[in-house]
């Protein structure tokens, strides 16, 4: 079987980082493109990608491309694809189509045709919740075939249970951790921890924990699927020691009570320490500085803008006091709520997508 391009996607802005981590994990060629990265590879690098790969969103193997100009054109060829060697009769499917720039510009027609066209093939149901999704796009009037080989998005590890409010997406943390110079070798405080998605995903990079490692993928309902291979490479998972300890606080007993059972449920519960404490009460860790990163309210959704200044004005007084020595980087929307803290920040990241919004990552050096 001749390669294929493999897509992960991430939030845009932060296709640098994900490029990093793709390049770093061995998948050769990876190069950030507009919405994630991609590489070249077969089914293999497909399943190893799932279950490795930490900022991913989700990820799609691009198995077609031809030119289409018609609606009967496109169905005709959609029939010549192979698609008993990607498809299962058992398994249903479902297809998404956009469409920009092309001859074919009613996607909804194009859906219809594409759907015909492989139920025709293959006898198999069209729809339903736990179907096999297809993606079409065709741009310029050129149609690119992808399935999603991931199903459930992959920011659900398979451990979280409990959130609160504007909860952080694990692959997004993940991406911001290393953005701002997280390897796994120093302690992360989160002081606004929420559910705890911080402190439990960089334990979890600690530890070596493979991200995946706790749920399934749709590739597994593909005629492609290869389970020998796929046991073999779940069997790589091992278990890092580490001397590092991951801490959470809150003000919301709640929360800390969340928090604490999903890096149970994790696996890290013994590396990461949840304390209900507000930001005034916040105390530095003994030991060695190491990365706080925090997630604060943005005024957007949750409580009163107004107020926000005066809190992030208390957290840079606490920050600038208490934490000598270690590295700030703080997400918000806002440039304004970023510099009431009067912390020294160096770099400030693009913008980025996070819950309907615009983020940005706001980083210093070590505090002196």
């Amino acid at each position: 079987m001749k390669p294929f391009e493999i897509f992960c996607a991430c939030p845009p802005g932060l296709e640098p980082i994900l490029e990093a981590e793709a390049l770093e994990a061995g998948f050769k060629g990876a190069t950030a493109t507009a919405g994630g990265v991609s590489f070249f590879g077969l089914w293999p690098n497909v399943m190893r990608a799932n279950l490795t790969l930490r900022g991913t969103s989700r990820i799609l193997a691009r198995f077609a491309h031809f030119r289409s100009f018609n609606l009967s054109q496109l169905e005709k060829q959609t029939r010549e694809l192979d698609w008993h060697a990607l498809l299962r009769k058992d398994v249903p499917v479902k297809v998404d189509v956009t469409t920009r720039k092309s001859k074919i510009y009613h996607a909804g027609a194009a859906k219809e045709r594409i759907e015909r066209a492989i139920h025709e093939r293959m006898r198999l149901p069209i729809g339903g919740e736990d179907a096999i999704k297809i993606m079409v796009r065709i741009e310029d009037n050129l149609c690119t075939f992808s399935v999603d080989t991931s199903g459930t998005p992959l920011h659900q590890r398979g451990h979280k249970e409990a959130v609160g409010k504007a909860p952080m997406r694990e692959n997004l943390a993940s991406l911001f951790l290393r953005a701002a110079g997280f390897d796994g070798t120093e302690p992360v405080l989160d002081p606004m921890c929420g559910s705890g998605t911080f402190p439990i995903e960089a334990a979890e990079i600690a530890h070596g924990l493979l991200p995946g490692r706790s749920r399934a993928f749709a590739f597994e309902h593909l005629a492609s699927f290869m389970p020998e291979r796929w046991a073999e490479l779940k069997s790589v998972q091992t278990r890092h020691d580490t001397q590092c300890q991951f801490y959470g606080s809150d003000r919301n007993p709640g929360a800390i009570d969340n928090a604490k059972a999903n890096a149970n449920r994790a696996g890290v519960g013994e590396s990461c320490l949840f304390t209900k404490a507000s930001i005034s009460d916040l105390e530095c860790p003994k030991g060695a500085a190491g990365l706080l990163i925090m997630n604060p309210p943005y005024g957007a959704r949750i409580g009163d803008k107004k107020q926000l200044f005066a809190l992030y004005g208390a957290l840079g007084k606490t920050l600038k006091t208490r934490f000598k020595g270690w590295r700030v980087a703080i997400i918000t929307t806002d440039m304004g709520l970023a510099q009431t803290t009067g912390l020294p920040f160096t770099t400030s990241s693009a913008p980025i997508p996070h819950g309907g919004l615009k983020v940005r990552l706001h980083q210093t050096k070590r505090l002196t």
